[in-house]
């Protein structure tokens, strides 16, 4: 299935601009699809470098204006795919986009190490973000009909949205290939670029994570049962953030006194990758976790559709010491909206200590019926 991505089509109305886009994405969500699509609209005005080509990173090192008008050779696109692979990528991407007219400049990486920060100073004006995530369901709504998207919802659930699990037919390939994604891409670039103790580690801390999702967790705890320091595990969590594997969310607080503020929830952008971590595929009605599969699920898309729409709220929970709880806080311009994420069809009240404080929020339970709404157009 040929399932258009809303982050191309952004991208595409930026060529010809003086600009550098970055476009940011763990492994495996479709970058370099988006960057073969523009080079094949754009054979005659295209250059593709790969960053992970030795020589390519040897040949930008040498850092002169003639060097990389020779490179150039008068095209108008210049696409460096994987680019944190290239030493000083941030110092290269200056002297390109400031001394070469009349180009638009677009990278890709898969963390955000080194592509923004790297020259001292950020690309301030001459940069554009985007970020790519796995198949999102505002993308699937072009391509199919409601009662498709109602019938592929389980497997979403399960299997999430990598882009390649469309073309594997059988539930035991789509396992083996997440089982490989955990395995042999998620953490190249963590043990390729940071000082971390081995893939071991990080990959028991993702389980820990796995196995929390949509709870509070204690840094300390993970420490102690992974034998590190508070300062290494939060150092971990930071890394395994920047390559856009897990996300957090913090409390949200007025100052009221028994809000609870401290504690994280971490979540996965991907169902799939959380599952297979845990290796748990088992249908829905077989699991005790469906309200966390439901949860991360809905979070993860609700985040895809604001990115892709331009919407940037900030994102939290919320939770008191005696238990109240919400599950998702955006908070924009000063406005307040709650989400409840509830597998079945269950009532549930705006909790009292919510209303009190935050009087003008609004609260949206998201079940089955109407999560589409949340999800799959612009807020």
């Amino acid at each position: 299935m040929n399932i258009p991505r809303l982050v191309q089509q952004q991208i595409m109305a930026k060529l010809g601009t003086q600009k550098v886009v970055m476009l940011y994405g763990t492994r495996r969500t479709g970058k370099t699809t988006i960057i073969e699509n523009i080079v094949t609209k754009y054979p005659n005005d295209t250059l593709l470098l790969q960053g992970e080509d030795m020589q390519v990173a040897e040949i930008l090192q040498r850092r002169t204006i003639a060097n990389y008008t020779r490179l150039t050779g008068g095209k108008k696109i210049i696409i460096i795919d994987e680019a944190q692979s290239i030493p000083e990528i941030g110092k290269i991407l200056k002297l390109l986009i400031d001394g070469i007219k009349g180009i638009t400049i677009i990278v890709t990486g898969s963390s955000s190490f080194d592509l923004v920060y790297a020259t001292g100073e950020p690309l301030v004006g001459r940069n554009l973000v985007y970020q790519l995530y796995p198949i999102a369901q505002a993308e699937l709504s072009v391509v199919e009909d409601y009662v498709t998207t109602i019938q592929n919802l389980e497997q979403r659930l399960i299997y999430g949205s990598y882009p390649e699990l469309w073309h594997i037919d059988s539930f035991q390939e789509k396992e083996n290939y997440l089982k490989q994604m955990v395995s042999s891409y998620l953490l190249k670039d963590l043990l390729t670029l940071e000082n971390v103790k081995g893939a071991d580690v990080l990959y028991r801390l993702l389980q820990m994570l796995a196995w929390q999702v949509g709870s509070l967790v204690s840094t300390v705890e993970l420490g102690n049962s992974l034998q590190l320091n508070k300062i290494t595990v939060d150092r971990y969590l930071d890394l395994l953030t920047k390559v856009f594997i897990i996300y957090p969310l913090t409390g949200y607080s007025n100052n009221l006194r028994k809000e609870v503020t401290k504690s994280k929830k971490w979540y996965f952008f991907d169902n799939g990758l959380r599952n297979a971590l845990i290796n748990n595929f088992s249908a829905i009605n077989q699991r005790n976790d469906i309200g966390q599969l439901w949860e991360q699920y809905i979070l993860g898309e609700r985040i895809k559709n604001n990115s892709y729409h331009g919407h940037h709220p900030q994102y939290f929970f919320w939770r008191t010491y005696d238990g109240q709880e919400i599950d998702l806080v955006e908070s924009h311009n000063g406005k307040l909206q709650a989400f409840e994420c509830k597998w079945k069809n269950n009532y549930a009240k705006k909790p009292v200590a919510f209303d009190k404080g935050y009087p003008d929020a609004t609260f949206t339970i998201v079940n089955q019926e109407n999560y589409l709404d949340l999800i799959g157009k612009k807020s």
